[in-house]
């Protein structure tokens, strides 16, 4: 879903509609034209924003979602940013609380360009936020120019949906199984800490030419996991 009329209930039906037997598992939004006014001191513009979360969130309990991937507010200026827990992590908190309404998880992911993008904000979250899970995403730890390892030694069991796609060794981003990204690797760290959630290739416009190719991709990597955790 990104557009506002994608949010509205009327394409949560289509989508219901035409889903078939296909389980969803989390729902990502284009969330920068609301999230970041969640956390607005003004009740009127956070209520907008509210609002449209509430329509996001309809659409994802039509569909059977449990999860959903969150980016929260960005880093918009060239300064230091020093997190204010105490008023930052309760809000946080009651956005998790508006998704619980719909049976959805919320998932904070870590992205280059947010708040989460160095790899001890979830612990410190923790302690306002502690129903909060997170979103790993592979490629915004190399393009936040950390460790992908240290963010996943901060989520630990709390990781719920992994987002991967390949990158070269110029950062160039591609197909899994097309650039240096070791996927047998990131499965064993996976598994050592019990994680058994959905992985998903999170593809943009540009990294394939074929839809066959998302199809290669996926084979690769079910063959490797399916390996990693037989050998568990």
């Amino acid at each position: 879903m990104g557009t506002l009329s994608e949010y509205l209930p009327q394409f949560g039906d289509v989508l219901r509609a035409n889903q078939g037997e296909q389980e969803v598992h989390s729902i990502h939004s284009l969330n920068q034209n609301y999230e970041p006014e969640l956390f607005n001191d003004h009740p009127r513009t956070r209520g907008d924003a509210e609002a449209v979360l509430r329509m996001v969130l309809g659409n994802g309990q039509k569909m059977g979602a449990k999860y959903y991937t969150f980016h929260g507010p960005a880093r918009l200026k060239r300064k230091p940013y020093i997190m204010n827990w105490p008023v930052f992590g309760p809000k946080v908190a009651h956005v998790a609380e508006i998704c619980a309404e719909y049976g959805i998880t919320l998932c904070y992911e870590n992205v280059h360009w947010a708040y989460y993008n160095y790899p001890t904000f979830h612990r410190e979250m923790k302690e306002y936020a502690p129903g909060v899970m997170t979103t790993l995403d592979i490629k915004q730890a190399m393009q936040s120019g950390v460790d992908v390892y240290d963010y996943i030694e901060d989520m630990g069991e709390d990781i719920r949906t992994v987002h991967v796609v390949d990158y070269d060794k110029d950062g160039k981003l591609c197909l899994p199984g097309k650039g240096v990204f070791d996927f047998r690797a990131l499965f064993e760290k996976l598994r050592s800490i019990g994680f058994e959630g959905a992985v998903l290739i999170e593809a943009y416009y540009g990294d394939y030419d074929r839809v066959e190719e998302l199809a290669e991709s996926l084979a690769y990597l079910k063959e490797i996991r399916a390996d990693v955790y037989r050998t568990a």
